[in-house]
């Protein structure tokens, strides 16, 4: 069980905020402020409490490099938007006389430091940075379940020398994570799509413990279909991962986890919207084609196995859905929360795609529930322990 915000006396402490505010943009503004609302309630209590939020965050993949585009700067009005009446101040920098200075003039409201990945120490866990970035604040609270899989200065060095707690979102993500998956919660089946082969063809060698199925498609499905043998054309694959996917079946099937492939597929010569696709069988798919989607076999197989679930977990959908291509994705979604209504499935879906693809369909509500984590949700999937919750824990783990 993770320590929360009721473990703690806020009042006149400036509370240090990990927030995911890795927000998408478009025409340099915020293009969805999703992140930025769900992480306002815990910035909201904190302010209720009398304490004093500094809130730090990541954005993009600047790589240590301070870079316009992705400053933090850019989230200013959106948050102060949310927040109403309250005060929002930017630090030009997370550390240093600039964030010293910023703490201190924001003693009326919010503090907002600039981009924590303008530093390679953060993403390198530099003890030196995760110092600096702590002189901040009195206490800790870790709001950003989205990255508790990361080992980054601000996730786990920071809360080693402040008291640290969750904040509401990143409980709630865990609270509604473990409620989904109590025991017993068999039969589970896990569905993998999207285009982020590496990290998902990897996680499916930790699900065989927690699922007793894994159907997949997208880039991944193609990998496995490459390493059969299987032609694929000029589908996204993963050339690196062909030997990582055979062993990675093989540890399935010996751990009495059943892999799908697909047994049909949609095909079309780019993947673009408007492009004409056509289904083909597996077996008939030529060296120009270009997968783009689940065929209406596929899509029945997997849902004679929703229709065996006690759980299903879903992380990128099963197609090309951005591009013009969503029948599959949506076909298997609708059944989700037919199945969910009627018997009681229990569903949860994660990562920025899978999201992104439910509410284009207007399906987004009838899941259980939706995680903003992408690839911690894969690895707290698969049952390993993510770095940034080891230090909110009540009872540390066993050595």
């Amino acid at each position: 069980m993770l320590k929360s915000l009721d473990d703690i006396d806020l009042a006149g402490k400036r509370v240090l905020i990990r927030t995911d505010f890795n927000v998408p943009l478009a025409d340099g503004r915020v293009a969805d402020d999703t992140r930025i609302r769900e992480a306002a309630a815990t910035i909201r209590e904190v302010l209720a409490a009398g304490g004093r939020p500094v809130v730090m965050s990541h954005l993009g993949r600047p790589k240590g490099q301070p870079r316009p585009d992705l400053s933090l700067k850019i989230v200013v009005p959106d948050l102060s938007r949310i927040l109403g009446d309250v005060p929002v101040t930017f630090a030009r920098d997370c550390v240093g006389d600039a964030a010293r200075e910023a703490v201190e003039a924001g003693r009326d409201g919010v503090v907002l430091l600039e981009n924590l990945r303008f530093h390679p120490g953060e993403e390198g866990n530099d003890p030196n940075f995760a110092v600096e970035l702590a002189l901040s604040g009195d206490c800790y609270v870790n709001d950003a379940f989205s990255s508790a899989h990361r080992a980054h200065a601000s996730v786990v060095g920071v809360p080693e020398r402040l008291p640290a707690v969750a904040g509401r979102l990143l409980q709630h993500e865990v609270e509604s994570l473990e409620a989904a998956f109590a025991q017993p919660a068999r039969p589970a089946l896990a569905l993998v799509g999207g285009a982020k082969v590496d990290d998902k063809l990897k996680a499916i060698a930790h699900f065989s413990q927690r699922f007793d199925a894994v159907a997949v498609a997208g880039g991944v499905a193609n990998t496995f279909l490459r390493a059969d043998g299987r032609e694929v054309g000029g589908s996204l694959v993963a050339p690196d991962l062909l030997a990582t996917a055979q062993e990675i079946r093989d540890h399935a099937r010996d751990q009495g986890c059943e892999l799908i492939l697909p047994e049909d597929v949609v095909v079309a010569d780019e993947v673009a919207p408007g492009a004409a696709g056509r289904t083909v069988p597996v077996a008939e798919v030529g060296p120009g084609d270009r997968i783009v989607d689940l065929g209406p076999r596929s899509v029945a197989r997997i849902v004679e196995e929703l229709a065996k679930a006690t759980v299903v977990a879903w992380a990128g959908p099963l197609g090309a859905a951005d591009k013009g291509f969503p029948e599959a994705t949506e076909a298997v979604a609708r059944e989700i929360v037919r199945l969910g209504r009627e018997s009681g499935l229990r569903s949860v879906a994660g990562g920025g795609e899978t999201m992104a693809a439910l509410r284009a369909a207007g399906l987004a509500d009838g899941f259980g529930y939706l995680s903003l984590g992408g690839g911690a949700f894969l690895k707290w999937l698969g049952g390993e322990r993510l770095p940034g919750l080891q230090p909110l824990l009540r009872s540390p783990p066993a050595a």
